[in-house]
């Protein structure tokens, strides 16, 4: 397709670039060729690959895998994240040509140990951001302070890496890209792939209390509607906005399936906290077709590969244009007539956009803003930085006046001013005390008491524990 040829040849230019294209238009060959050419040319190169979740590591290193097998190289793909064991590390180090993990990995496991990393940081070429519309916020922040840490230890060993970003549509993909890279980059987003026929259905529960406008259960209508292309065997995806609701969707699914003497597990939920073994196990029956029906938190709206689905049920109005467009992209991915459904619920902003569908089609998607200098995360990461390389007099970490952070960590005790450096001298481990992504880094794991063997059934994060995880929750 023409986006990935012009992605490939501004690549081999030289130049950063960030790709926005639809949902299935092929984004993944637009830096897997480049990197791999690059790697066939020069047996040396190295390329890290960062996305925000395991799963979609797990899925992006599958398909890269493929393409290495077809063409009988020896070039080494590996995933680094928290599951990787031990042994397996050293031979990453070691020899990956490819190294796949997300940003919280490099953060506190690849970074502050640079000097093991030293073949990776050397010949490092390439750096591929995928899913970049997700980095917005006070997680894109952080990043592109991660960003800010990756280059100066790459410009240390003299490398100068390329940057090659992927995006859904979002407002501002060029101007989100040079914020969290803070480099000239240039935009493609002139889409070269197929589309099919899609059908988007705004649809409106009748009115069950005309005095207090409320509407028919959004989740009874939801289940009402994905039964029925369930029954006539297409395959169905539906976003729901809370794991509570996951749930009870799945449960109402199986037990209609039931009562129409189908089998119940053709119907699956997904959602973060699951087991990750489970969650592959989903992913492979979406694809082989095993799997008919799966109902999932906005976990499957990133761009993990599951198969060729119809048809795609939104529970309720997401909460934004752009992720209205990626949910409904997961259905229709190549060929054939798909529908995408948006059941609206009482809330006055699904009444709205049910309402006004002239408003949802002609608004273009959300502007993602990011502050990579905001104090408190400049201030975090600085120290991070410190403890990673000396910072130099007069040396730059994002902003002119980093001299002032660097003097008044000196004032604190945690660095030291010699010889015109600047030294880390606290006995912490200043990554440790930085979650990327939350105000904690706790995770609680679920254990099913009731079984002998005490199983695992899952894990949630340290916020969510008070509120859901009681009897009756």
């Amino acid at each position: 397709y023409c986006h990935q040829d012009e992605a490939y040849t501004s690549v081999r230019a030289h130049e950063h670039v960030v790709v926005v294209t639809p949902t299935a238009s092929g984004k993944t060959l637009c830096y897997n060729l480049p990197v791999i050419q690059s790697i066939l040319e020069e047996p040396s190169a190295r390329a890290l690959y960062l996305f925000p979740t395991k799963a979609l590591s797990q899925d992006q290193v599958v398909e890269l895998q493929e393409i290495v097998d077809l063409l009988k190289e020896d070039i080494k793909t590996y995933t680094f994240d928290g599951d990787t064991p031990p042994a397996v590390r050293t031979t990453i180090r070691a020899s990956g040509h490819i190294v796949v993990t997300n940003p919280d990995m490099l953060h506190q496991g690849i970074l502050p140990h640079h000097t093991r990393w030293v073949k990776l940081f050397e010949n490092l070429r390439y750096v591929v951001i995928d899913e970049v519309h997700h980095y917005r916020g006070v997680f894109g922040s952080h990043l592109a302070n991660v960003i800010r840490r990756l280059k100066r230890i790459c410009a240390f060993y003299k490398a100068r890496p390329q940057f090659i970003c992927c995006s859904a549509t979002i407002a501002n993909p060029q101007e989100l890209a040079e914020k969290i890279i803070e480099e000239p980059v240039r935009l493609i987003d002139r889409n070269g792939a197929p589309r099919e026929t899609k059908h988007f259905i705004f649809y409106n529960p009748p009115v069950v209390n005309h005095q207090l406008g409320i509407r028919r259960s959004v989740i009874h209508e939801a289940t009402k509607i994905a039964l029925r292309f369930l029954t006539c065997g297409i395959q169905t995806i539906l976003f729901a906005r809370s794991r509570l609701n996951v749930e009870i969707l799945v449960t109402y699914l199986r037990e209609a399936m039931t009562r129409q003497r189908k089998p119940a597990n053709v119907v699956r939920g997904y959602r973060s906290g699951y087991l990750p073994r489970e969650r592959r196990e989903i992913e492979s029956g979406l694809r082989s077709g095993s799997v008919r029906g799966v109902v999932s938190t906005n976990a499957l709206e990133l761009g993990i590969d599951i198969g060729q689905l119809d048809c795609c049920v939104m529970v309720g109005y997401p909460g934004t244009v752009s992720s209205t467009w990626q949910q409904a992209g997961r259905a229709g991915r190549k060929a054939g007539v798909s529908a995408a459904l948006l059941v609206a619920s009482s809330h006055p902003l699904d009444q709205y956009i049910v309402n006004h569908p002239d408003y949802f089609f002609s608004q273009s998607p959300e502007k993602a803003v990011v502050n990579p200098n905001n104090l408190v995360i400049l201030m975090s990461h600085v120290k991070c930085a410190a403890f990673e390389l000396p910072f130099e007099e007069g040396e730059r970490f994002g902003i002119e006046t980093t001299g002032e952070l660097l003097e008044y960590l000196e004032e604190h005790g945690v660095l030291h001013h010699q010889d015109g450096r600047f030294h880390w001298t606290s006995e912490v481990y200043p990554a440790e005390e930085v979650s990327l992504r939350s105000a904690s880094t706790d995770n609680f794991v679920i254990i099913d008491t009731t079984t002998k063997d005490h199983k695992v059934i899952g894990e949630m994060d340290l916020f969510s524990t008070p509120l859901l995880l009681h009897q009756e929750a």
